[in-house]
């Protein structure tokens, strides 16, 4: 009598929205599948659900919502999760981004879950706003990280460099079990090269949410400064407001912007190829807590230069002189001159587009990043080998 096939290892991801999961963390999914687990996801279902199954994969809905860091509201999440693994037992969970990782981390040390890994994909408001309440909550924020993402057999999974360090400073013994995977990849077949459009005008455009820690503000006041030196340089705002992020920009702000000379708001954009290759030039005046971001991937992946504050996350692709021009967050002059410089130089454009290109088809790609995902899950569960309670 045959003996009954071996049950697969479970592997849970924890991701507060759907809609994220599917923009960003796909192919970690599917380096999972690859790598012999069995798949589920974890999240607040609004528009992915089925899309997420079709993948085959399982998802365990969940209620909560980002903005709601209560502590009744966290308490009733950390329930939540804990039931869930109590329940399906996996051998690894994998939270994604702060807040799963903060509160799926005390409900995996309670559930007593194998092994845990935390995707930290930068540390958005807590990083870079500079409120009392963002400062204090940032310290809390700290001490918990030291606890709950550095011991014992937890990993951690950071998208740059200096996030790397900056984690290996609050637990040194634990740098060994912090890792570098940049972001989710670029799709290289998806986003190819595109050849520039006619100019002028010249067409700078930004890509994300339209949030103030994103230094939008800014670039809307550097792009009027441009425009008063009798340069046409259009600006392009794709991306939709974010409620549940405490400095979203209310549509107002966004309406009178659109009203200015050479600014439009195209709101959310499902495709953003058409974005890029409309444009002559990628710009993130982030103020801080990236990643590495996806659209300055993207962009870089379809050959358009890069204009980006020199930040943490946005150094990971947009190297000065390279591919990109850097400069200091919350400073219009320096970006208006950025801006003026690059809108001028055709040449300079083409150049670094196509180095660009050439950083994301290396580490950048999703085929890399799927390989380096892979390799951490086997270094996981060889680890683990014989000593799951």
């Amino acid at each position: 009598m045959a003996a009954e096939p071996k049950p697969k290892p479970k592997l849970i991801f924890v991701v507060t929205e759907d809609w994220f999961f599917w923009s960003h963390r796909r192919p970690m999914a599917q380096a999972a599948l690859a790598a012999g687990f069995e798949v589920a996801v974890a999240t607040r279902v609004a528009a992915h659900g089925e899309r997420i199954r079709a993948l085959g994969l399982t998802v365990h809905p969940l209620s909560w919502r980002r903005g709601n860091l209560g502590p009744w509201a966290s308490l009733a999440a950390i329930l939540r999760l804990y039931r869930l693994y109590r329940r399906e037992r996996p051998l690894i969970v994998q939270h994604v981004s702060l807040k799963p990782a903060l509160l799926g981390g005390v409900a995996a040390a309670l559930a007593r879950v194998p092994a845990v890994v935390s995707v930290v994909t930068g540390t958005g408001y807590l990083g870079s706003w500079r409120s009392l309440k963002a400062r204090l909550v940032a310290a809390v924020a700290r001490a918990l990280w030291r606890r709950l993402l550095l011991r014992g057999r937890r990993w951690v999974i950071v998208e740059n460099d200096d996030d790397r360090a900056s984690f290996a400073k609050l637990r040194p013994g634990a740098a060994e079990r912090i890792v570098v995977i940049a972001g989710s990849g670029v799709d290289l077949e998806r986003f190819q090269p595109a050849p520039e459009p006619p100019a002028p005008p010249v067409v700078a455009a930004y890509v994300g949410r339209m949030i103030a820690i994103k230094g939008i503000g800014t670039l809307v006041e550097a792009q009027q400064q441009v425009r008063n030196r009798g340069v046409d340089l259009r600006l392009v705002l794709v991306g939709a407001p974010d409620p549940e992020n405490p400095t979203s920009i209310d549509e107002a702000t966004l309406a009178r912007w659109q009203s200015l000379p050479g600014v439009s708001w195209l709101g959310r954009q499902e495709d953003v190829r058409a974005v890029w290759a409309n444009a002559h030039i990628a710009v993130l005046t982030s103020l801080g807590g990236e990643g590495l971001p996806m659209s300055l991937v993207e962009a870089a992946a379809m050959g358009r230069p890069i204009i980006a504050t020199a930040v943490p996350g946005n150094r990971a692709i947009a190297q000065a002189g390279v591919n990109a021009l850097l400069v200091p967050p919350e400073d219009p002059d320096a970006l208006a001159a950025a801006l003026m410089e690059l809108a001028g130089d055709p040449e300079r454009r083409r150049r670094f587009g196509a180095a660009g290109r050439r950083l994301a088809e290396g580490s950048l790609s999703a085929d890399a990043i799927a390989a380096a995902t892979a390799a951490l899950y086997r270094r996981v569960r060889s680890e683990l080998q014989g000593k799951r309670p």
